[in-house]
């Protein structure tokens, strides 16, 4: 039972249920505890919850974009260091420079990385 207390919890926000689907399962496959949220609005919600050691962010969503997202998750005071690494499609440059103004730490453009490079991104912000 003192294992369970070491996992470090991620947060996924990705409306694309594939892209989810993936990155859950090999994040989960790396012991990490993965929560997904459909929407910038249930990861707020989530966030409300319970807490996380990061947290990947899908800047394009229904509802609530990413940016917003990340603007109201970093308005808090408790989320400062929080790690945030925004998930993007290639033409999001603009977007991604906003991001990281706001407070993101880094970002993946979806087509580029496989689930493995994703992981090891995530391994050097929850390893430090």
């Amino acid at each position: 039972m003192g294992n369970e207390t070491t996992k470090k919890r991620i947060l996924i926000v990705e409306d694309d249920s594939f892209v989810m689907d993936i990155y859950q399962t090999k994040l989960g496959q790396s012991g990490y505890e993965v929560t997904g949220a459909g929407n910038g609005l249930e990861a707020l919600k989530k966030m409300e919850e319970g807490t996380f050691d990061l947290i990947l962010l899908d800047i394009i969503m229904p509802y609530m974009d990413g940016l917003e997202v990340l603007k109201k998750i970093k308005a808090d005071e408790k989320n400062k260091n929080l790690p945030i690494i925004l998930l993007t499609n290639l033409s999001q440059k603009e977007e991604v420079d906003k991001g990281l103004g706001l407070g993101a730490n880094d970002y993946l453009i979806k087509s580029h990385f496989t689930p493995s490079e994703v992981l090891e991104k995530v391994k050097g912000y929850l390893e430090k």
